[in-house]
């Protein structure tokens, strides 16, 4: 009978511990999903995107995790440096908005001043943001950034970029970064900049008869902008656009397996009213799809993948520098 007791009290004990706690010999917590809460009514920890930041751990040891409830929320947002292994999810993407408003001539800082108009600017390395449009507001009014990301190692996986000129800049000398079922929409050179950025799956909306790309890839970079199975769109009017054209001299983009609209120009890229550009950068494509693919129409000083070249358009070759591998999760 003293047995039989003590097996029920046994079972009792391993009821309200669990058995991961029991084996342990300590009960376990359960698991919180999410460090901070953001919300526009007040039924989370912050109102705001930023005072989450600020309220983040600096140089953390694991990801800190920060849900945005749907809402627009007009502010800029800074992740710095020292805030590295933010991860920002949002509710749903096209309700969960981070939107502002400034513009070169509103910032009015001299030739520079392209580069204080991001609504979100990212600096701290390994950031993460799933289902978030970004957005800047301004209008057609010159270089307006929406989404600006100085990091390494960061991830977007279902957002949107919103803009139009300079929608979308993505910089750092070697830094990877990757998009993933993206939708960028923006007038021109609205994806620009020296990063490595990979572009998986993605839908660019051109909004003007001007320019996708402005790449400013470092001389020693064997990968710049890179674009596989992505689709490109252009909103009614829109019928004469370049797949890019290069912001700096040895500019590298590549699409691959792309459909392109007919809006896009049967010479493809532009070299900036620069010929010697055209000894410099290199443009190609592999196996681009849709009436906008004209590959014995393109300059000859573009360049047409053979299998084996385009073989080399690996996630792990891609984002492969300086003897770094980083693999996206």
């Amino acid at each position: 009978m003293k047995n039989l007791s003590f097996v029920l009290l046994l079972l009792l004990a391993v009821s309200q511990m669990g058995l991961s706690g029991y084996a342990q010999g300590v009960a376990t917590a359960p698991v919180k999903k999410y460090d901070y809460v953001v919300s526009p009514d007040g039924t989370g920890d912050f109102t705001s995107i930023q005072a989450a930041i600020e309220a983040c751990k600096s140089f953390p040891d694991e990801p800190i995790r920060i849900f945005i409830k749907k809402g627009i929320y007009h502010e800029k947002v800074f992740i710095p440096e020292w805030n590295p292994k933010i991860v920002l999810i949002g509710e749903v993407r096209d309700s969960t908005i981070i939107d502002y408003d400034d513009y070169f001539n509103k910032i009015n800082k001299g030739p520079n001043s392209t580069f204080y108009t991001p609504t979100v600017l990212v600096q701290g390395n390994d950031f993460y943001a799933e289902n978030i449009t970004f957005k800047n507001s301004a209008g057609a009014v010159g270089q307006a950034i929406a989404l600006a990301v100085d990091a390494d190692r960061c991830v977007f996986v279902h957002c949107r970029i919103i803009g139009n000129q300079d929608a979308l800049y993505v910089t750092g000398e070697h830094y990877r970064q990757y998009f993933r079922h993206c939708e960028i929409e923006g007038t021109t050179d609205f994806i620009f900049g020296q990063a490595t950025a990979l572009f998986d799956s993605c839908v660019m909306v051109c909004k003007a008869n001007s320019f996708i790309t402005a790449a400013s890839t470092p001389a020693d970079a064997r990968f710049g902008l890179v674009f596989r199975h992505c689709t490109i769109q252009a909103v009614p009017g829109v019928h004469q656009v370049y797949l890019g054209r290069p912001w700096r001299k040895y500019a590298r983009t590549v699409f691959i397996d792309c459909q392109m609209g007919d809006f896009i120009r049967p010479e493809g890229w532009d070299n900036w009213r620069n010929p010697a550009n055209e000894k410099t950068v290199f443009y190609a494509e592999y196996h681009s799809t849709g009436p906008g693919a004209k590959p014995e129409q393109r300059v000859k000083w573009a360049h047409q993948l053979s299998d084996r070249q385009a073989a080399a358009y690996t996630i792990s070759q891609i984002f492969t520098t300086r003897g770094n591998t980083w693999i996206p999760q």
